[in-house]
């Protein structure tokens, strides 16, 4: 969830914020839904009914999606209200990410080969394991909820992948053969997460002030407990979420 961004262009900025990643997350699921016959034309109203932003925000937010080129052109079928909003590679790619991740580390603790998440690098299979998923959200409610500190983070702008930088610098330090951790000074992770410094600053004041984590010369000398205990719970709940949705995706062929 660290690593550096695929493309010039602000991509964790605009998808790294929780009510434009759900916006993203139902487009998707829209289109996926509509290609396989279980839902009607992706358009930006069908989108607005079900995002929970406002339709002027939903709208602003399709728009900057064009401007980036998050979204594929395609024609207005006949007798159409509006031309389906398809999602571009990239986009699926990084809104499915994190749930690709998940999966990536189920395969590592399960043991599971061929790994499910081999099967993700394709962008069809993976819009479509997003689809189920947010089916099941639409259906049953979010996952994150429960999780009030990590839901704090997920609404900052980057808020999420620093929570997950803090996280990896906590194993990074004590756990052996642990990746190493990103740096976690200011100008390193407004760089790496496309954001200001002044806006990295006031996320790590916040965590001081509540006491979840603090860094200092862009080193983390504490992380509370409680804070860890709920990130690993969430991220079980994920893997648990998105490994049995895998599970049910047809995968490919084992070479002979």
């Amino acid at each position: 969830m660290t690593a550096k961004p695929p493309v010039v262009w602000p991509i964790y900025k605009l998808f790294d914020q929780f009510e434009r990643y759900v916006a993203a997350y139902l487009l998707i699921h829209n289109y996926y839904a509509w290609r396989e016959g279980q839902g009607p034309s992706p358009t930006l109203a069908a989108l607005q009914k079900v995002t929970p932003s406002s339709a002027r925000q939903t709208a602003g937010f399709v728009a900057a999606l064009k401007a980036g080129r998050f979204l594929e052109s395609t024609v207005e079928p006949a007798g159409g209200r509006g031309k389906p909003l398809k999602p571009a590679a990239v986009m699926v790619e990084e809104i499915g990410r994190s749930g690709r991740l998940f999966v990536s580390a189920l395969d590592e603790i399960e043991t599971w080969r061929p790994a499910w998440a081999i099967a993700l690098t394709d962008v069809d299979r993976l819009g479509v394991l997003l689809q189920r998923s947010a089916a099941f959200v639409l259906g049953d409610g979010t996952l994150i909820h429960p999780f009030q500190r990590v839901l704090h983070f997920a609404g900052r702008d980057c808020g999420y992948p620093l929570l997950t930088a803090i996280i990896g610098a906590h194993y990074a330090a004590t756990v052996k053969e642990c990746p190493q951790a990103v740096p976690l000074s200011l100008r390193a992770l407004a760089a790496r997460f496309q954001v200001s410094r002044a806006h990295v600053g006031n996320l790590l004041d916040e965590a001081r002030q509540a006491n979840w984590f603090v860094i200092e010369a862009g080193s983390l000398i504490h992380l509370e407990n409680d804070l860890l205990v709920e990130f690993e719970n969430w991220a079980c709940w994920q893997m648990l979420h998105y490994g049995e949705i895998a599970a049910t995706l047809e995968q490919p062929a084992t070479p002979a």
